[in-house]
């Protein structure tokens, strides 16, 4: 069994998680209301990632036995107005992801929870890639996106992504 705290907060995490999927479907859903199918394409994919993230957590939380407790998903409350927007919105909520993992990882840590810690491991490092993407994309998005073959070339780029789901093994 896991120790309360650190089992209620990866609880609280599992629906984070699927929050962050539905933030990031928003942005798709904007990028593809504007016409950058590429930007819609990768905030799609990120959407899944989100999603596999929190199923990984809830299948963590049934391999020790803990129960889970599904929560309602917030609406996304962002206005997004400019084609920025959703990039320093992004930007901003993995910051904001990055300190909750952190603080899961702290107090996995002051309990001696090296198993937590050890499957907490991959998140930090899936937060530092999500962190660098998000940061690139509002500079491609500065430097490209006020021109018109810019910002074309940026979202040919974006749909070019494809999902891959995790590799991390339980």
């Amino acid at each position: 069994m896991l120790n309360e705290k650190v089992s209620k907060l990866i609880n609280t995490q599992i629906n984070k998680e699927f929050y962050s999927a539905y933030l990031y479907l928003l942005f798709s859903n904007f990028y593809d209301e504007k016409g950058l199918d590429g930007y819609a394409n990768w905030y799609k994919i990120q959407a899944q990632e989100e999603r596999d993230h929190a199923m990984l957590m809830l299948e963590y939380m049934r391999l020790n036995s803990e129960k889970i407790t599904l929560e309602a998903i917030d609406k996304p409350e962002k206005e997004l107005e400019t084609l920025m927007d959703p990039l320093k919105a992004g930007l901003e909520h993995e910051q904001y992801v990055t300190s909750l993992i952190n603080d899961i990882y702290a107090e996995a840590y002051a309990v001696k929870d090296f198993r937590t810690m050890q499957f907490l491991d991959w998140f930090v490092k899936e937060q530092l890639e999500e962190e660098k993407n998000a940061e690139d994309m509002i500079t491609k998005m500065e430097l490209f996106g006020n021109d018109s073959k810019g910002l074309y070339m940026l979202d040919a780029e974006y749909a070019a992504r494809v999902y891959s789901a995790p590799s991390l093994v339980l």
